[in-house]
């Protein structure tokens, strides 16, 4: 459950804190039996606190706000991105899973620059995460900052902490899906969408 100052601000979303990480590396270090003071060791708390710093940066960034800047345009047939790369993290096990995001909407009379697509999906995958949460979080997000009839995201990522550790399976991968709107409603837009995104390699 989120806590809440007396101000009403998350009392667990602020500033990275890269001392704190840096002392709960250390100590993980110790933990697991090794030597803190070990050449190759040695700055690893540093160098995970940089990290951190970077891949847990959407903590910090509203994906909604991305969307704010747009454009006027009479344009109401679908819009497609496909095949954008991710990079997150599992919050079960903090371990990365990485893949594709493919988004589409379509337009209500307002359109958005292309690189916004690709840095919502980015702000929202830069987070401790679920694969099924991070494909609600983009259609919602669509939804929200740019108002469409409809909006549809799959998501396909493969695991590290399905492929490295646990029934140890490379090559899996999991794919979601969420649609709002019209490709909620329209089986034909639903179906355009899909034949588009799962389509491999040049449609030209």
């Amino acid at each position: 459950m989120q806590e809440l100052d007396e101000n009403g601000n998350d009392l667990y979303r602020g500033p990275m804190d890269k001392e704190r990480i840096k002392a709960a590396v250390l100590e993980i270090i110790k933990a697991i039996g090794e030597d803190p003071q070990r050449e190759g060791l040695r700055d690893t708390p540093r160098r995970i606190a940089d990290m951190y710093t970077e891949v847990f940066s959407g903590l910090s960034q509203d994906p909604i706000q991305l969307l704010q800047t747009g454009f006027e345009e009479a344009h109401r047939e679908m819009v497609v991105l496909k095949d954008i790369p991710f990079y997150s993290t599992c919050e079960h096990h903090f371990l990365p899973f990485h893949g594709r995001v493919h988004v589409g909407y379509i337009p209500n009379g307002r359109v958005v620059g292309v690189s916004k697509l690709a840095r919502v999906v980015e702000a929202i995958a830069r987070r401790p995460q679920l694969q099924e949460r991070i494909t609600s979080m983009v259609a919602d997000s669509l939804m929200e900052g740019i108002v469409p009839g409809g909006a549809g995201v799959v998501v396909e990522a493969e695991h590290l902490c399905m492929t490295m550790r646990g029934i140890k399976k490379p090559g899996s991968k999991m794919l979601t899906s969420a649609m709002r709107g019209v490709f909620r409603d329209s089986a034909i837009t639903r179906n355009e969408f899909l034949n588009l995104v799962m389509t491999r390699g040049d449609i030209f």
